[in-house]
């Protein structure tokens, strides 16, 4: 499981891919970007630092700033979640998903 880390700074990071026994708690993002999903930022947004001149993006701030206000570091979004790059890590992370 990856997960964004909200920074102090404002900034998110990208997590490694994390065992279960290392997971630590976090917020969940999971909703609709709107009909145009160009808005919606990607795995590869993050990965190549890319995002932020994505139109969804400020909701990613906006659901940071959410996730330290009520005390976590961590937060799960479900577009930027999988990398649909490779079909093994695509459904393995699907089948994630439901744990």
């Amino acid at each position: 499981m990856r997960l964004l880390e909200c920074v102090t700074n404002g900034e998110l990071r990208l997590t490694e891919d994390l065992s279960d026994d290392k997971t630590p708690l976090y917020a969940i993002l999971s909703h609709t970007w709107g009909p145009d999903t160009t808005e919606e930022v990607t795995f590869k947004d993050i990965v190549d630092d890319t995002g932020k001149g994505e139109k969804g993006y400020g909701k990613l701030e906006f659901c940071a700033k959410h996730t330290r206000r009520d005390g976590l570091r961590f937060v799960w979004v479900d577009t930027y979640y999988i990398n649909k790059s490779t079909s093994d890590e695509l459904q393995a992370l699907i089948n994630s998903m439901f744990q």
